[in-house]
């Protein structure tokens, strides 16, 4: 399922345009993002929680040619789904 996909489904559920809905996906993607980026969980009751986490630096290596190589520190997004999502999935 893509953004657009998203949106489609979004509009015919809310009984709007596909412009307001596409507006209203997107400010929540933004939303989501910008509190992430600020170092904030965001949960969703009944769906999950986006949480942004530390990775430290660590040594990796190249695949092809075996050469040690230093993967630097950053901070990646991640997603723990909630039960009743998980339920859902899980065809429950």
């Amino acid at each position: 399922m893509k953004k657009r996909d998203i949106v489609e489904r979004v509009a015919g559920e809310a009984g709007m345009s596909k412009q307001a809905a596409e507006a209203a996906v997107g400010a929540v993607f933004a939303s989501i993002a910008d509190a992430l980026a600020r170092g904030e969980d965001v949960r969703v009751a009944g769906f999950g929680t986006f949480a942004a986490k530390d990775r430290p630096a660590r040594a990796g290596r190249n695949p092809r040619t075996g050469e040690a190589v230093s993967i630097p520190a950053s901070t990646v997004p991640s997603f723990k789904a909630a039960r009743a999502l998980r339920d859902v999935v899980n065809g429950g």
